[in-house]
């Protein structure tokens, strides 16, 4: 059972990152039967900010400057691929006046003033949240950065379960839905993963307020897109993701 795990998992690192995991760059993802392993692999992908962060410790940088470092790191091991959903989301629902003119602002790659106002927010969100936490404990920034990756990738799926594909054409619509006792278990593991920030400090509270929050932004994102295309795209799971890392993160930085 655990090499086909493993098979699943180096899929999505392929997918997801730009992390040199083998060939099959463009193997077909089938989120139905592989959902379990996507926290695994969103673990992976935020063990290198989590790397990142460490390095820039060890430098002796400041809290800031190591936050900055290591989400970074992460924007450059994903390629930017969430980031740019969050843009074309920001832009299409900020400024198109119609369900077509939104859709059409989704597939253009260009960026606009919504686009580039939603990352600021998110990497000034983002490194507040993680030099927060840093300055407690790096350990525990270093494992909230890893349980961040694998709980926000489960959550960007939640889209698909609750919306339908608003084009028969786009990425979101060419990829199966997870079931959802898939979608189940994978959200037992990412909730499995979030023990290790809790043995490392966090508390019970703020490990289960990271949970609800993730879940929660990711149902006012699918409830926000269904409103304004009629279903979910690719971009709308990138969106999801991206707000979804952001709570956690931001969860795990409260007092």
């Amino acid at each position: 059972m655990l090499r086909p795990l493993l098979a699943d998992v180096a899929k999505f690192l392929r997918f997801y990152s730009r992390l040199p995991i083998g060939d099959g760059a463009h193997a077909p993802l089938d989120f139905a039967r592989m959902a379990p392993a996507l926290p695994i692999a969103g673990a992976a992908i935020g063990a290198t900010g989590a790397a990142a962060l460490a390095v820039a410790r060890i430098c002796h940088l400041p809290s800031l400057v190591c936050a900055l470092v290591s989400v970074a790191v992460l924007v450059v091991a994903t390629g930017a691929l969430h980031e740019d959903g969050l843009a074309d989301v920001a832009d299409g629902f900020g400024g198109g006046a119609t369900r077509e003119s939104k859709l059409e602002i989704l597939r253009d790659s260009r960026i606009g003033t919504y686009g580039v106002l939603a990352l600021c927010i998110s990497v000034l969100l983002r490194v507040a949240a993680l030099a927060s936490i840093l300055e407690r404990s790096v350990t525990l920034a270093a494992l909230a950065l890893i349980f961040a990756g694998a709980l926000s990738r489960v959550a960007g799926l939640a889209p698909m379960l609750w919306l339908q594909p608003a084009r028969a054409d786009g990425l979101g619509a060419k990829v199966a839905a997870p079931s959802r006792s898939a979608w189940i278990r994978a959200c037992l593991i990412a909730a499995a993963i979030g023990l290790a920030p809790w043995l490392s400090g966090a508390s019970a509270g703020q490990i289960a307020v990271a949970i609800i929050a993730a879940f929660a932004v990711a149902a006012l994102v699918a409830k926000l897109a269904q409103e304004e295309i009629g279903g979910y795209t690719g971009d709308v799971l990138g969106a999801a993701q991206q707000l979804a890392e952001i709570a956690v993160l931001t969860a795990l930085s409260a007092a």
